[in-house]
């Protein structure tokens, strides 16, 4: 499937910028418990995608795509709470950050109702 590489690729580049922000935030910020969330849910979203390209069914296919996903909405949480309580507004890549995410969602969740569908029609 042509969004699996695109996805991948995307969550790739997307998980070291996570890196980059979680630096950004011990250094800067001195801020030591948001960062290590943002930097779990931020860089487990990839983790998922390339153990559902080991699954061993259609079905566990789609539960670690969901699983990805999941991950990709808790990251965009901890992107607006960062945002929100002042921690990353100055931060040079945050619109990127969050165009990147909502990008990631986007495509993850089209790829979960395709397949649902195809498992509907079976």
């Amino acid at each position: 499937m042509k969004e699996d590489n695109l996805i991948k690729e995307k969550v790739h580049g997307f998980a070291l910028e996570i890196i980059e922000l979680y630096k950004y935030l011990k250094i800067e910020k001195k801020e030591f418990v948001l960062s290590k969330q943002i930097l779990k849910s931020g860089t487990s979203i990839g983790a998922n995608i390339e153990e559902a390209q080991a699954a061993q069914s259609k079905k566990d296919f789609l539960s670690k795509i969901s699983i990805a996903s999941k991950e990709a909405r808790e990251t965009l949480y901890w992107l607006k709470l960062l945002n929100d309580s002042g921690h990353i507004q100055n931060y040079s890549n945050k619109d990127a950050l969050f165009d990147e995410i909502t990008s990631i969602i986007n495509i993850l969740t089209r790829i979960i109702k395709t397949l649902q569908e195809r498992q509907k029609n079976e």
